[in-house]
């Protein structure tokens, strides 16, 4: 007869599948030793520019038995995001795909709070946290353990089946569960990613120095944004998707299912002059519920000005 942590396993991945999620797998909470060490040294090379909260809570980063007491199991989950078509160019303007509809951490940790839900009423009361982007957690690093995916070398967690295009979550637990095996790395020789990034930010296989990042300098940049950056935006005003969209197992990207990631019908309706003249109640009309909010209405006029002004020098919108 199978044991408990073989059987609350399977339960665990049909349950998920269930509740939309594309894959999941289970690693046991452990000290990532290695990681630990390769984010000491992103850290030191300041590949974190101005995000601070990189360097915070480093030993929660790496040993997830701090983030729930008595942890034993990281169970690492997908959930595509891959849109049915796509907005860009908005107006000469670009949203990464992940912005196109509702905010994900909310929708996310309402499946995953429901799914928890679910598994109690079978398996009995057990501790558990949930996650999505909203906690000091290498989410690459427990997916690639659990099995769901190897890291690329533009850092992204990839898949033979469904690409790249997908959130990650976590459920930390104290349930005993068997662990999967990690996938081996399937990138071979391609360097596509590192050869189509504008700003280079790709420094290593698999090692991004954020601060040269497109995404890092639209979303999570306060200040003014570098000269360095003058002709390499490419048009993206929210994120960037260059190392995504290049991927050759992208290709087997497949729409997502989520209705709450479909785009704002004014969003898909913007031009060129709309842009132009975004003001601040359009702006909270058509991301009140966005990921795009995070950059607030002065952030994103920012970065429309800086793309307006010096790519390759010449106005685009």
């Amino acid at each position: 007869m199978a044991s408990p942590a073989t059987l609350y396993a399977e339960l665990i991945k049909s349950k998920a599948a269930k509740f939309g999620f594309q894959s999941c797998g289970i690693s046991r909470a452990a000290f990532l030793e290695d990681d630990a060490r390769a984010l000491e040294s992103w850290l030191q090379k300041d590949y974190h520019g101005e995000m601070s909260y990189m360097a915070n809570h480093f030993e929660k980063r790496v040993d997830p038995r701090l983030l729930v007491e008595g942890a034993k199991s990281v169970i690492s989950l997908s959930y595509n995001y891959f849109p049915k078509e796509n907005l860009n160019p908005l107006g000469g303007l670009k949203i990464s795909k992940y912005a196109y509809g509702q905010d994900y951490h909310e929708v996310i940790k309402e499946i995953l709070r429901d799914l928890v839900a679910e598994l109690q009423e079978e398996i009995g009361e057990f501790a558990f946290r949930v996650f999505t982007d909203s906690a000091p957690i290498l989410e690459r690093s427990w997916a690639r353990k659990s099995g769901i995916g190897w890291v690329g070398k533009n850092a992204n967690l990839i898949t033979k089946q469904n690409g790249s295009f997908f959130f990650l979550a976590e459920i930390i637990c104290d349930l005993e569960l068997d662990a999967d095996m990690p996938k081996t790395d399937h990138c071979g020789s391609c360097r596509r990613c590192i050869d189509a990034c504008p700003t280079g930010a790709i420094v290593d296989e698999h090692v991004i120095d954020g601060s040269k990042c497109i995404s890092y300098a639209t979303i999570e940049l306060k200040n003014e944004i570098p000269q360095s950056f003058k002709g390499k935006m490419q048009d993206w005003m929210f994120g960037c998707d260059i190392c995504q969209d290049v991927c050759p197992w992208n290709r087997f990207a497949k729409p997502h299912q989520q209705p709450l990631f479909d785009p704002n019908p004014k969003l898909k309706a913007m031009e060129s002059s709309d842009w132009q003249e975004l003001s601040q109640d359009l702006f909270s009309e058509i991301f009140r519920k966005s990921p795009v909010k995070r950059t607030k209405f002065a952030g994103l006029q920012r970065n429309i000005k800086f793309i307006k002004e010096t790519l390759d020098g010449k106005e685009k919108i």
